[in-house]
């Protein structure tokens, strides 16, 4: 039957038939397909090897037949140089379900047995957190503009770089599993930051300006608590209410850098600025319930408001300018790295197997003496707060 608008809408379904397909004569497989329950439905059959396939071209009440007709031809000519149009559309449907976020979860899974618990831990920092932007893509869809976008947004060259290398092994691994994607890795074509050398520690005349320039909100409250306990920034931004007990900071090995939970006792100081905070849900800093994010802006207002003041500087100085400051105070190296969570220095090889003694006396009075000292060069007094080591 050759096909035309008047015959092809007066077709029925024979008596008996429950569903019935009408082929027409001028492109070979092209029908329609016509159903009990009046759906009406143009198809396009075709054989790939020994297998029939069959690609639905839209419903014939809708569609005209010179657009479905078009269609089916464009198939016809497909299938005749070897193709698979239905197993292609198959495969695009699966490659779609494959979405960024699940893929990252299976190349967690896949890569945890095989690397360091720090690394895993890096891994999904990462990939849940600093790429939630991208969780619902199909992996085969992220390019490389977007990647560039997503690396342009982290704070620092350091941690641009190191999330470049989390999001290259993710997309080396699924191309190994067989996963297609067009256009490869696109994380390796981006651009790699150069990194200076981090030995930047704030002066005391630095620190009193930094604090006085401070404000109220989240961000000036989370800079306020890194000086003070030395912490990294992820540590405090995505503290909970339930991770403070007894006075102190007890972080699990899934939100610490090196994979080991870490317990950080609070000076006065610190436990009097978090007197003063609202709790608003789960996490203590944050609009909405996930922790504070929002670095880059928060750190450009800042910035602006101390103008030349104060030399460029980055949040993680805060960090290093913590434990040299304990250590002009007069703190041993030994209670500084453990204040600060490192597997360094004192506590490698040998020492870092059988020395388990956290010290928490000797680093609640180091991080003590360390806090008056910052509240009294804020307030702009020389401290005279002198703590005796405990018996």
């Amino acid at each position: 039957m050759k096909f035309s608008p008047r015959n092809t809408a007066s077709l029925k379904l024979p008596a008996g038939k429950l569903d019935h397909i009408e082929w027409d004569d001028t492109v070979s497989g092209f029908g329609i397909r016509i159903r009990e329950g009046g759906s009406r439905t143009w198809i396009y059959r075709y054989r790939f090897g020994n297998i029939q396939r069959s690609f639905k071209l839209g419903d014939a009440n809708s569609v005209p037949l010179a657009v479905a007709r078009k269609n089916a031809s464009q198939l016809e000519a497909e299938v005749r140089l070897g193709g698979d149009p239905a197993g292609k559309k198959d495969l695009a449907k699966q490659e779609g379900q494959n979405t960024f976020a699940l893929v990252a979860e299976r190349f967690l899974d896949a890569r945890r047995p095989e690397v360091r618990p720090s690394t895993i831990t890096e891994y999904e920092r990462h990939l849940r957190r600093d790429c939630s932007s991208l969780h619902r893509l199909p992996v085969s869809s992220v390019t490389q503009a977007g990647i560039a976008k997503l690396l342009n947004g982290a704070t620092g060259s350091a941690t641009a770089n190191r999330l470049r290398a989390t999001l290259s092994a993710m997309f080396v691994w699924a191309l190994k599993e067989g996963m297609v994607l067009p256009h490869g890795n696109v994380a390796a074509f981006t651009r790699k930051r150069a990194e200076t050398a981090r030995d930047r520690v704030l002066s005391d005349k630095e620190l009193r300006t930094i604090g006085a320039a401070l404000s109220n909100d989240d961000y000036s409250t989370i800079l306020r608590l890194l000086i003070l306990t030395g912490s990294r920034a992820d540590e405090i931004a995505g503290l909970e209410w339930a991770e403070i007990v007894d006075g102190a900071l007890n972080l699990p090995g899934s939100r610490t850098k090196n994979g080991r939970g870490h317990t950080i006792p609070l000076s006065k100081p610190a436990l009097k600025i978090l007197a003063t905070i609202e709790r608003r849900g789960d996490h203590v800093f944050g609009k909405r319930d996930s922790g504070f994010s929002g670095w880059s802006k928060a750190k450009k207002r800042l910035d602006t408001k101390l103008g030349k003041s104060v030399a460029p500087w980055r949040v993680h100085d805060l960090r290093r300018t913590c434990a040299s400051g304990m250590q002009r105070l007069g703190v041993r190296v030994e209670v500084i790295e453990r204040a600060l969570n490192h597997v360094s220095g004192s506590f490698r090889g040998v020492a870092g197997v059988y020395q388990r003694d956290p010290m928490s006396d000797d680093v609640h009075d180091a991080l003590e003496r360390w806090g008056w000292h910052v509240t009294a060069l804020v307030e702009g007094r020389k401290a005279n707060v002198v703590l005796m080591k405990r018996g």
